[in-house]
């Protein structure tokens, strides 16, 4: 179960690639600022304050802190195994195939699951868009999950369905649509920074920290899921001109960019309409997504930012700008499906190589004959993201999400420093500075944020790995290629699904045509 898959074959297979190294500082953190720039923003800022009050924009930084450390670790790897099975095929070729079939494993967590979570996200928007817009009331029973006081969410059970039929038919964006799709994003959260901002009152700030330093480091583990993308610059070590200056500058670049894009959008909330949690009448803070606190929101009606399933949206509703906080929905409406698709095609890649490497069943690289897409894996994984969505909250699913991704990053950063011990020489275009002080502090802060994560999202992860154990030792283990002794790397076949992360605009892609 340490066997290893050989290092040089993953190379060998990479370098057929040939990716002309094109991109310096600045496209980098471009890149990076719209891989992150997004979902975790849009659909967690009332989680965050339920958890923390005001006190989340010290949640931002600390997770910023984090996922910096962890990128610098990342970009090694990537730079060293420049090839799209991200943190699996990393953990593969350094510390054995036990520990890249739990990383695998954990990532159908961080994608599959977070494509609920933004389905839900993407869904609230909507919701409250064509409410607002026809002043129409639609039953909470059809639109929200039995946690959140309904029974079903339809709607987002609906775009989950979408985008797996586009995967399907090999339908996926150009770079250029992914590029114009990030710019109405940022567009979106910029305006809503100089309308709010503004206004601000300071008064709202306190309680700054309503429920002490725990709320805060909670809801860091949540808004983990507004970074997650960062990788996006890391996998892109292979195109960079001058990795060991630019990929620093990309990844922290583009991480302290988007943390005081954050801040500001908290502090627009903040300082406009409040962030206080919502209290139960013994004095204790209800959990978010418990069926608790929808009762509680129920009765105060549209007077607290937590209870709202759209945050920016209604916020700008609620401080004169109506008009305004539709367009924010509908940004929200045309740009989070697009980051939906992404994390099913991450998810169908790793299913895709794991497959195909004999760890999964062979049916799961199964290939349409019409469509040239890995079309069993692309339903099985539409099915579980639509129910994820259909009755789980949001928050929830992020928090589970997170709890994937967290171990996932913690394998790369042990990775990085088992890998210079091991094979020194080996040729590293981009080298981790102060390895064995930055990839420890990345590990103790993944860690501090899972331990951070709400006990049901923690018990939810060990239930899934000892599964994963389960199926590892009873079936895959046995059947691995490379166990049997067959070196292959599929990592860049070409009916490989694309990877998660967008193309810039003009990029050759491989993988299906465009459709």
């Amino acid at each position: 179960m340490w066997r290893v898959k050989p290092l040089d074959a993953i190379l060998a297979t990479a370098e057929k690639k040939s990716l002309q190294r094109s991109l310096g500082a600045f496209q980098l953190t471009m890149l990076g600022i719209g891989a992150v720039i997004g979902t975790g923003i849009f659909v967690l800022t009332a989680e965050a304050a339920q958890k923390a009050g005001p006190g989340m924009m010290l949640s931002f930084v600390i997770a910023g802190v984090v996922c910096a450390v962890a990128a610098l670790c990342y970009a090694e790897m990537a730079s060293m195994v420049p090839v799209s099975g991200s943190a699996y095929t990393y953990s593969y070729a350094v510390m054995g195939e036990l520990v890249a079939w739990m990383v695998g494993w954990a990532l159908i967590l961080e994608y599959a699951v977070a494509a609920g979570a933004v389905s839900v996200g993407w869904s609230g928007y909507v919701v409250g868009l064509i409410e607002a817009s026809f002043g129409l009331e639609i039953p909470d029973a059809l639109t929200l999950g039995p946690f959140d006081g309904g029974m079903i969410n339809l709607p987002a059970m609906a775009i989950a369905g979408l985008v797996t039929w586009l995967l399907v038919i090999g339908t996926r964006e150009s770079a250029t649509v992914n590029a114009i799709l990030v710019a109405i994003k940022v567009a979106a959260l910029t305006l809503f920074i100089v309308l709010a901002v503004p206004v601000m009152n300071m008064e709202q700030f306190t309680p700054f920290a309503p429920l002490g330093f725990g709320g805060i480091a909670a809801a860091a583990a949540s808004i983990f899921f507004a970074y997650v993308g960062f990788d996006a610059v890391s996998t892109a070590a292979e195109e960079t001109k001058n990795p060991q200056r630019n990929m620093p500058i990309g990844l922290i670049g583009s991480l302290a960019i988007c943390t005081i894009f954050y801040l500001l959008v908290a502090a627009g909330v903040i300082g406009t309409v409040g962030a206080q949690p919502v209290f139960s009448p013994t004095g204790e803070a209800l959990h978010p997504g418990s069926r608790e606190l929808a009762a509680a929101c129920s009765a105060i009606g549209d007077g607290a930012v937590v209870c709202s399933k759209e945050a920016l949206a209604w916020t700008l509703r609620q401080v004169g700008w109506p008009q305004i906080g539709n367009l924010i929905g509908l940004a929200a409406g045309l740009a989070l499906p697009s980051v939906i698709l992404m994390m099913m095609f991450g998810q169908t890649r790793i299913f895709f190589v794991m497959s195909r490497d004999g760890l999964l069943p062979a049916a799961f690289s199964k290939i349409h004959p019409k469509y040239n897409t890995p079309y069993v894996i692309t339903v099985l994984t539409g099915i579980a993201v639509a129910l994820f969505a259909a009755f789980f909250p949001v928050g929830q699913l992020a928090n589970i999400s997170n709890s994937g991704t967290l171990f996932a990053f913690a394998a790369v950063s042990i990775a990085v420093m088992v890998i210079r011990k091991t094979d020194p020489t080996r040729h590293r275009p981009f080298r981790t500075p102060l390895v064995f002080l930055t990839a420890p502090i990345a590990v103790a802060g993944c860690l501090f944020l899972f331990v951070s994560l709400d006990t049901k999202s923690i018990v939810l992860f060990c239930i899934w790995a000892t599964v994963g154990l389960a199926v590892y030792f009873g079936y895959s283990r046995s059947r691995s290629h490379v166990g049997r002794g067959l070196v292959e790397t599929h990592e860049l076949d070409t009916d490989a699904p694309p990877g998660a992360v967008p193309p810039m605009p003009g990029a050759p892609v491989p993988g299906q045509p465009d459709r």
